[in-house]
């Protein structure tokens, strides 16, 4: 089945005045889509909403054509969520766990319950580790437990809050490994700051910061409407200042003691540079660039 979230004109402001959320609409289908944004952007704000976790306070989302705003029920239903920080209680083993959570997702019978938390630990590569306490564990199998009890009761809609941050590269090689894997048949939404996960594993995205979304489509479509308009060189550190002033430097990084840039230009802007083809990170710091420099 063909699994449909539309987000039409969603907005959302704390008490204190910040308003995370602005006016956001986005259409996801099945597959991996990634929410990518600088922390603030208000991405978390939109991963809450949609788990209904808090209240919008304008605008519709829907899913399979449900209004889920009305029928919050609907949509916790047929949700696994990974948040971005997620507690566990101390010396409680990854089967006891389970079991407990499998419970509050509704799945009544233990014979059905069993059945499914081995086959997650299995697909987690966490059953060898069932006994021990989830507390215990290191940040790459906690967030692989994660994934984990989000999967129970089958969901249609999974949603994970930067879910590689502070895990090692083999670590984090095998959780987008599994994510890739479960989005196959299902909506998973992987919210992140890291241009490298969503240019990886999505096919679809959006660029969400100040709680607006300033781009969507396919990451590749994205990137490609750069091709030829990317310029780099390095330079002294000393000299960055300048350049910034006379060029739209979208990003500087310090190699090998000397500071690389990119510039966004529709023409060269001097021999001494480089044509180079475009990356999604190039495209992500245009894009913020761009909504930075709006009055």
């Amino acid at each position: 089945m063909n699994n449909s979230l539309e987000i039409r004109n969603l907005s959302k402001t704390y008490s204190n005045g910040v308003k995370a959320l602005n006016d956001i609409s986005i259409t996801i289908e099945n597959g991996m889509f990634g929410l990518l944004g600088p922390n603030g952007a208000g991405k978390s704000s939109l991963m809450r909403t949609i788990a209904m976790l808090q209240a919008a306070e304008s605008g519709r989302i829907l899913f399979n054509d449900l209004e889920v705003l009305q029928r919050p029920e609907e949509i916790r239903s047929v949700l696994g969520y990974l948040p971005q920080e997620f507690g566990v209680y101390s010396g409680i083993s990854a089967w006891e766990l389970m079991h407990h959570m499998a419970v509050l997702k509704g799945i009544g019978n233990r014979s059905d319950r069993t059945k499914q938390i081995d086959q997650l630990l299995h697909q987690t590569n966490l059953f060898q580790h069932r006994k021990k306490a989830v507390s215990s564990f290191s940040g790459g199998m906690r967030q692989r437990f994660g994934i984990a009890q989000a999967l129970l009761g089958n969901p249609k809609l999974i949603i994970v809050d930067e879910p590689t941050a502070g895990l090692d590269p083999e670590e984090r090689n095998r959780f987008l490994n599994l994510l890739s894997e479960i989005g196959e048949h299902v909506i998973v939404i992987l919210s992140t700051h890291l241009v490298d996960d969503v240019q990886e594993l999505c096919t679809q995205m959006a660029i969400l910061n100040q709680g607006k979304i300033l781009a969507q489509g396919n990451p590749q479509t994205l990137t490609g409407s750069l091709q030829g308009k990317i310029w780099a060189r390095k330079i002294e550190k000393t000299e960055l200042a300048r350049y910034q002033s006379e060029f739209k430097v979208i990003s500087s990084k310090l190699i090998a003691g000397k500071t690389k840039i990119h510039i966004e230009s529709e023409t060269s802007p001097g021999t001494e540079f480089e044509p180079i083809s475009p990356s999604l990170e190039d495209f992500y710091f245009s894009t913020l660039q761009t909504q930075n420099s709006q009055p």
